[in-house]
């Protein structure tokens, strides 16, 4: 553990430590002889003293147990069983320790605050005979004096800075560099931890136990290949300036002058079917958004714990506590009876959501109301978004019935496989199964709930049927509306801010059925992994065009994740050789060899290295004197070719990617619009429609009729007085026909979260239909 791997702040702290320890060492030695009698004088100092060995200590087996688990880390990076077993026990050993850590800290700034009140009252204290050390003692001595005041300084600063200097001892850069595996690795321990713990506080005890992949695991993996672009040297506030800027920069909102209205049945039918979507949040989560100040008040009047009395003419949910409060709270909300609400879930189990079946008689409407977000294991749901292929089973609505146009069909069969959604897809076949049962194979009939209240005679016979939810429960909806609509031809799918989670061709083919209706900006239903990807890569455009951006970071960033960025792009094998010392070729190879030469290579590798790039160099200088594109800074003259140059020769030498500002003029500055630039060369590898690699992610849709409200941009005339409740009431809201493909890439926008709300789009939803219902009676008369 050499001084290069130690932080600035480590050092510091060491130094500090040791000088406390020191110093009030020698405070006690010095005053105890004089004061033998009245050894609780000392007990702020010896606290203090001890406190600042256990954090040297605890600082050392810190650091060594960090060191020990990026070792293994750096050295084995592979993902099977054993190595993962290996990684994480290191991993937990130094958790252990930081765990240590913080309470050795707070230890301290305990001690640190009883010196400082003990000292402050001995220096207030007119009596001299009970502060003999402090007072009658010390105070006369002016070195002595002023030795004492250092000591409670340095007490004090150590105090404070720790609380603000984490519990790393090592630099985790020093030990992985720009190994881009290694930071992978770790941030996956990291997040498969934080996880794991986190759910172990919320009384899912199960979770930190379990030592085989899980879901847990699968989102973890998942998170620490999009934090990737820590191999690069860039921060995460670097990259959240990056979104910054991109708020900032963001285009004006799209023209729908062209577009098409919304049909005035679905959106009279979605307005009156929303509050059901709602309902199914039935713990705390909607009462803490509506009701921000008394939303426990809420909650436990929507659970019906004032009113035990009602608790025995509520119906019996799979899940539900004893007083029967998630039916209650459906049923209140929805304004409904309770023997309406003839089946039910509520539980706390990944890939399983949350619903309720509704029979509305007076509607002649059976309604299936799937939660969406609400528990971690919704949330677990929500990270397994990998893609998934879409069995027979799964598109059985499409391809098994009959009002599905044979275009439709032919195109869906001719274009296997389809994909969707993981988790999504996952949580849809477990509904199925609850609600419909397993069918025999080759058997169209099943007798599960919904047959029995949709069968021919009886009770529900010739009903409609309705699937609604919000955000994860619209997305699962959708996906549970493409295995039943062959069975159920009235069903029809309402999802409100739903998740992509289908494939293009599938998503456009069940566009009868299913209608996604999409508020504002809502992150929700922008959120996939080739839209993260390309977000990222935003952010790093938005910086390069900001001209008080960090040219350097811009750089690391640009070219580090020309090596990284498509997504395991390194399962498929070695790179065409046909393009190898080509444009991004060129880079990634030289990436590959100097951190190569960083792991524990000999003399005669970097050597080798050395020589390697001299080769690459004078074959792109050569390249670039013939007047051709070298597909690594552009085409700015001689002064990129010296850079270079001298790039290529400090990194040989140095075995460090790094770039330095006196080494680089920003070639991406205002002025600059090469489409060579690094930062073009890393838009072109983000995984997109137009460019499309066998690695890349497949990219997920929203899934039908895709209905976008927007508020329109015609304001009501406001003055000084006007009130935020009024201005609120005076928005207008319109829906539109949307295509699909536009909700491909996050909005960054203030709007993007709030507008997920369901409330929101329940209120935009009723102020349509109103305006609706106005403006027809309005032409009534007219048409008579």
């Amino acid at each position: 553990m050499g001084l290069s791997n130690l932080r600035s702040v480590t050092i510091v702290l060491g130094v500090s430590n040791l000088l406390v320890l020191l110093i009030g060492s020698f405070l006690i030695f010095q005053s105890y002889p004089l004061c033998p009698s009245r050894f609780f004088l000392f007990l702020p100092f010896l606290a203090v003293s001890l406190s600042a060995f256990l954090r040297i200590l605890v600082m050392l087996l810190t650091g060594i147990a960090q060191k020990q688990a990026a070792l293994l880390i750096l050295d084995d990076t592979s993902d099977d069983p054993l190595s993962r077993l290996h990684r994480r026990v290191r991993y937990k050993k130094w958790l252990r320790w930081s765990r240590c850590t913080v309470v050795v800290v707070v230890l301290q700034f305990l001690c640190a605050t009883y010196l400082l009140f003990n000292s402050a009252d001995s220096s207030s204290t007119a009596t001299t005979s009970s502060h003999c050390a402090l007072e009658s003692k010390w105070n006369s001595d002016w070195g002595k004096h002023k030795l004492l005041s250092l000591f409670v300084i340095i007490v004090c600063f150590v105090a404070i800075v720790q609380c603000f200097a984490g519990s790393d001892v090592l630099n985790w850069r020093s030990f992985y560099q720009t190994h881009d595996n290694a930071w992978k690795s770790h941030y996956r321990e990291m997040f498969d931890n934080g996880i794991r713990e986190t759910l172990c506080c919320l009384g899912r005890v199960k979770y930190l136990s379990a030592l085989e992949e899980d879901e847990v695991y699968s989102v973890a993996r998942l998170l620490g290949d999009l934090v990737a672009y820590r191999a690069s040297g860039t921060g995460h506030m670097e990259l959240l300036a990056g979104l910054a800027l991109l708020q900032n920069h963001a285009k004006s909102s799209e023209s729908y002058e062209e577009s098409t209205e919304a049909p005035e049945m679905q959106i009279r039918e979605a307005a009156a079917l929303h509050k059901f979507a709602e309902a199914a949040y039935t713990g705390p989560l909607l009462d803490v958004g509506r009701n921000p100040f008394i939303f426990p008040c809420a909650w436990l009047y929507r659970q019906g714990i004032l009113s035990p009395w009602t608790r025995n003419r509520r119906p019996v949910l799979d899940g539900d506590n004893w007083w029967r409060g998630h039916a209650a709270a459906f049923l209140k909300y929805v304004n409904l009876p309770p023997e309406v609400l003839r089946h039910g879930r509520v539980n706390q189990v990944k890939c399983q959501a949350a619903y309720f079946i509704v029979v509305l008689h007076h509607l002649q409407t059976v309604v299936i109301a799937i939660r969406g977000t609400e528990t971690p294991e919704d949330l677990i749901t929500d990270g397994l978004c990998t893609e998934c292929t879409l069995s027979p089973e799964d598109l059985a609505g499409l391809m098994n019935c009959n009002h599905i146009h044979s275009v439709i069909k032919k195109n869906v069969t001719s274009s296997f496989p389809h994909y969707g959604h993981s988790g999504i897809v996952e949580a849809a076949r477990e509904i199925f199964m609850q609600i419909e049962g397993n069918p025999e194979e080759h058997d169209s009939e099943s007798y599960g709930l919904l047959s029995k209240l949709l069968g021919v005679g009886c009770e529900c016979f010739g009903y409609n049927v309705r699937i609604v939810g919000h955000s994860l429960g619209g997305a699962i909806a959708a996906l549970l509306g493409l295995k039943l609509y062959n069975r159920y031809p009235n069903l029809h799918v309402y999802s409100y801010g739903p998740l992509p989670c289908l494939d293009l061709v599938v998503a456009n083919a069940c566009s009868e059925f299913v209608t996604s209706i999409i508020f504002g900006n809502e992150f929700s239903s922008r959120l996939s992994i080739g839209s993260i990807m390309r977000l990222r890569a935003a952010a790093i455009t938005s910086l390069s065009q900001d001209p008080k951006a960090d040219s350097a970071m811009i750089l690391r960033l640009a070219r580090q994740f020309l090596f990284l960025s498509k997504y395991q792009r390194n399962k498929r094998g070695a790179e065409d050789e046909s393009g190898y010392y080509s444009g991004v070729t060129v880079q990634e190879d030289l990436s590959h060899q100097i951190c190569r030469s960083q792991s524990g290579s000999n003399e005669q590798e970097v050597q080798e290295v050395s020589i390697w790039t001299e080769t690459i160099k004078s074959d792109v200088l050569a390249t670039a004197d013939r007047g051709e594109d070298t597909h690594l800074f552009g085409s700015e003259g001689n002064n990129e070719h010296e850079e270079f140059s001298l790039w290529t020769d400090t990194r040989a030498r140095d075995h460090v990617v790094e770039i330095d500002n006196a080494e680089f003029t920003n070639p991406f500055a205002i002025g600059v619009h090469s489409i060579d630039d690094p930062v073009s060369q890393f838009i072109d590898t983000v995984p997109n429609s137009e460019n499309k690699a066998a690695g890349d992610p497949p990219e997920m849709y929203l899934p039908g009729l895709v209905i976008h409200i927007v508020l329109e941009q015609r304001r009501p005339q406001t003055d000084l007085k006007t009130s935020w409740r009024t201005l609120e009431r005076g928005k207008c809201y319109r829906a539109y026909v949307a295509n699909r493909e536009s909700f491909k890439d996050f909005i960054v926008s203030p709007s993007m979260f709030l507008d997920h709300l369901p409330w929101r789009c329940h209120d935009a939803l009723q102020k349509i239909f109103k305006a609706q219902t106005s403006k027809d009676q309005v032409m009534e008369p007219h048409i008579i």
